[in-house]
């Protein structure tokens, strides 16, 4: 058994701890991976609890196009063989080749490459992957739903042509909670859970986990929670001396990092990589965005008496936009066309994303108020709070929509998310039907308490508990908890993977 680990940024510390755990309880001995940022790359080579047989560095591959020659007939075969139906769904996902962005913040968009050059890199790439694949052999690679570069589509895409098993970690379902899928955008085992409970209905008040789900739906509608901690929300900043030293402590961080990238940038090779960003670039943007929150959108006043259907703005550039809806991840149209549909009467309230505050220009949401029936509420206002008084729920893939489901609320969707599959939610795939959609979910929506039960029973099954990944991944700084916290994950891949306990 060999397992290869897309290893992004930091979650190169995560999977290697998942890793140590395979060895010690499952007797794996055999890992690879395909890895982002020099810096995890480094920790991997020199660390002594895992012998890699090879490890690929995104940066390194990169480099490799300047000496490239074009060929187009290699990637005609490359598009007949891995296309999707074409290899530009391999480019457009990637933020850093096509905008700039990560090294350049938000809303910086401009790329640094012609044309000619994308398709060296997309070459390179594929050919790297290609003969890392062949050489070594993984039964499984193991990713989070965070494909976000032109290298780890690619390596999943061929990777499933090869018949190498996929497991894909997806964070944003219950709180503590990771599932497990063979798919980025759906869970293929939860849904077979899922429609076989459905088909034997007398099955499900008897399923290990109804009583489970039952009182977990109960707390949710009395008191809903993120499905991570670090997502909830901030605590109240109005008075003046906690602002105070929330500016001061943001001061600091940012000194301390803008330290940080100039000490790498004159003492270490990765001020080469492709992905660097510049301590110039850092100050520049950091400038604008804090001379941004001096003169802050003024916001109108959230009124729950209104008849108004929400639309939350996500997070971008996101996976959750450029991998999950790379056809409508226009937030901006989007709301244009929500906006047209409705009913007289009604009003649409789009809230900023929490994390998105000072990024976006005031000019971005002036266009959005230029809508006579769209109102611009402020981020700071708690999603459950909008969400309760609203009339239905809109979202491209949204962990909102989830949340609104599991609240008794009507969903649409415009992009590919795993509650998609529950039948009360609409996706809206043609514009066309939106304004049939919308007065279809208001009109005749009904609950149906016994369907959410059952896929929430099917998504226990199949899933981890008690584990808050995405706070080991950004915050756990302790290497002994990481390890005892990802048993409960370890355990569901060996469970995958039919492995044996040591």
């Amino acid at each position: 058994m060999k397992i290869c680990f897309l290893l992004q940024r930091r979650f190169a510390f995560i999977g290697h701890n998942l890793a140590i755990l395979l060895k010690e309880k499952y007797g794996v001995t055999d890992f690879c991976g395909y890895v982002y940022l020099r810096s995890s790359y480094n920790f991997l080579k020199e660390q002594k609890e895992i012998n890699y047989t090879s490890l690929l560095l995104d940066d390194e591959i990169h480099k490799q196009y300047k000496k490239e020659t074009l060929d187009l007939k290699y990637l005609e075969y490359l598009e007949k063989t891995y296309g999707i139906p074409n290899l530009w769904p391999y480019l457009r996902v990637d933020r850093v080749l096509m905008s700039n962005q990560l090294v350049r913040e938000y809303p910086y968009d401009q790329s640094l490459y012609s044309h000619e050059e994308l398709l060296k890199i997309l070459q390179v790439q594929a050919k790297t992957i290609i003969k890392f694949l062949e050489k070594e052999k993984p039964n499984c690679i193991f990713f989070t739903q965070a494909i976000g570069g032109v290298g780890s589509l690619l390596l999943y895409h061929i990777a499933k042509k090869m018949g190498i098993t996929i497991l894909c970690a997806t964070l944003n379902t219950l709180p503590r909670t990771v599932a497990l899928g063979s798919d980025y955008m759906y869970l293929d085992k939860v849904e077979e859970k899922f429609q076989a409970l459905i088909r034997s209905p007398q099955q499900i008040s008897s399923h290990i986990f109804y009583e489970q789900a039952k009182q977990f739906l109960i707390e949710f509608n009395n008191r809903p929670q993120p499905y991570s901690q670090i997502h909830g929300q901030k605590k109240n900043q109005t008075k003046r001396g906690t602002i105070d030293l929330v500016i001061y402590k943001n001061l600091f961080n940012s000194f301390h990092w803008f330290i940080h990238l100039l000490y790498e940038y004159f003492t270490q090779e990765i001020r080469y990589d492709y992905s660097y960003t510049n301590p110039i670039y850092y100050l520049i943007d950091r400038f604008k965005r804090k001379f941004r929150s001096l003169f802050p959108f003024k916001y109108d006043n959230f009124e729950i008496t209104d008849n108004y259907i929400f639309f939350p703005l996500q997070l971008e550039p996101e996976v959750s936009l450029l991998l999950l809806a790379p056809w409508v991840n226009d937030q901006q149209y989007i709301i244009k066309q929500i906006a047209k549909s409705l009913p007289v009467g009604y009003i649409l309230y789009v809230k900023e994303h929490p994390q998105m505050k000072s990024y976006r220009p005031a000019s971005y949401y002036k266009k959005l108020k230029k809508m006579h029936n769209v109102k611009i509420v402020d981020p700071g206002i708690s999603s459950f709070e909008v969400i309760k008084h609203a009339k239905l729920i809109t979202t491209i893939t949204g962990t909102v929509g989830w949340e609104a489901i599991l609240l008794k609320k009507p969903v649409i969707t415009f992009g590919d998310i795993f509650y998609n599959k529950i039948p009360m939610v609409k996706n809206c795939k043609n514009m066309e039907k939106l304004p049939w959609l919308i007065k279809e979910q208001l009109e005749k929506f009904k609950f149906n308490e016994q369907e959410i039960l059952t896929y929430i029973c099917a998504l226990l099954e199949e899933s981890a508990q008690n584990i808050d990944l995405l706070q080991l991944w950004e915050q756990e700084t302790d290497e002994n908890k990481k390890k005892e916290n990802l048993q409960p994950l370890v355990d569901l891949l060996a469970k995958r993977l039919n492995l044996s306990h040591k």
